[in-house]
């Protein structure tokens, strides 16, 4: 391995004011200086890498660049940290994809401290059906359990359910014997809803604004994968004491409610962050996802891609038209 190492990389620069991905290749020199050499065999596609790819300036400052926030590969090089070249490890959150060449990219070079090792029995493959949608979607489950949710309280909702972070946290809820209430705008996916284990599938419309400050209380707790006005909706909706664990904003950044859920029910909202968290909280939920958390169904109708096929997918999560869990294999064409 020499800085002439060529790789291929799906990167996206601007032109003429549009941003524009495209297939190129890289020289491991490109890539910036850290602590380890990645050899990076698969990526996983998450909303953040739609909005890098479409010039999102919130999200990625500077342009060339190559998304993808999410990697699963071999060690290369490692000048710190405890990794060894051979050893296959995973990469999700920090900066990665972001404002650091990403896992769309056949290498990467980043901190050790980023750095997770690869759970036991897992392949890189398996680990990017789950990447940063599943670790997500495994911590605002996390949260509702350390605040006490229990299957006995009642109907548990899910928000955005057909996404990649809502899907797994579907399937994740029901195989811990909730009842879990899926909402989703996709109503041609209901029955993947409920092979994933949801008992009731409810529209869009679940969750239309309403002037009303509290509705009649329909779920103990609630993941939401949206935010925005659904989740000012789903908040109303909360029976006594309960929780929602909040991780997305597909639907806008704005929290337009009232503090009545939280003083009259004494309901919790828990944010979760997926990003900065110490690799300690990662590691511990990558171990349960590889053991009695393993979402056999999510794994199994997950969808491979090549680097050809980036644009058009990345495109449908920007209108909505995304679903499950889509993962990038580098060695398809």
């Amino acid at each position: 391995m020499t800085n002439d190492t060529e790789f291929k990389a799906w990167r996206v620069q601007e032109q003429d004011g549009e941003y524009i991905g495209s297939e190129q290749t890289l020289h491991v020199s490109d890539l910036p200086e850290n602590d380890v050499l990645i050899r990076v065999s698969h990526s996983s596609l998450n909303y953040k890498d739609a909005l890098s790819a479409s010039g999102n300036k919130g999200v990625t400052r500077n342009f060339p660049h190559t998304p993808g926030i999410d990697a699963a590969g071999e060690v290369v090089e490692a000048s710190a940290g405890p990794f060894s070249p051979g050893d296959k490890v995973l990469v999700t959150g920090y900066d990665l994809g972001m404002n650091t060449d990403g896992g769309f990219g056949e290498y990467i070079r980043v901190p050790a401290g980023w750095c997770v090792s690869m759970p036991r029995g897992w392949e890189a493959r398996t680990a990017m059906i789950y990447g940063t949608a599943g670790l997500t979607a495994g911590l605002c489950v996390q949260k509702l359990l350390t605040m006490g949710a229990a299957p006995e309280q009642g109907k548990v909702a899910v928000s955005g359910a057909s996404g990649a972070v809502g899907s797994v946290a579907v399937e994740l809820l029901a195989n811990l014997g909730f009842e879990v209430v899926a909402i989703s705008g996709k109503q041609d996916h209901a029955d993947a809803l409920k092979h994933l284990g949801a008992s009731e599938v409810l529209g869009r419309d679940a969750l239309a604004a309403e002037k009303k400050p509290m509705l009649k209380p329909a779920f103990a707790n609630a993941v939401d994968t949206v935010g925005g006005g659904p989740l000012a909706e789903l908040l109303k909706q909360i029976h006594p004491g309960g929780s929602v664990s909040c991780c997305g904003l597909v639907a806008g950044p704005q929290l337009e409610t009232t503090v009545l859920p939280f003083i009259l029910r004494g309901n919790n909202l828990l944010g979760v962050d997926s990003v900065e968290i110490p690799l300690a909280e990662k590691q511990a939920v990558w171990d349960k996802f590889s053991g009695d958390w393993a979402c056999k169904k999510t794994e199994a109708s997950a969808r491979d891609i090549g680097r050809g096929e980036l644009d058009g997918a990345l495109k449908a999560f920007l209108k909505g038209e995304s679903a499950g869990k889509i993962v990038l294999d580098h060695s398809r064409q």
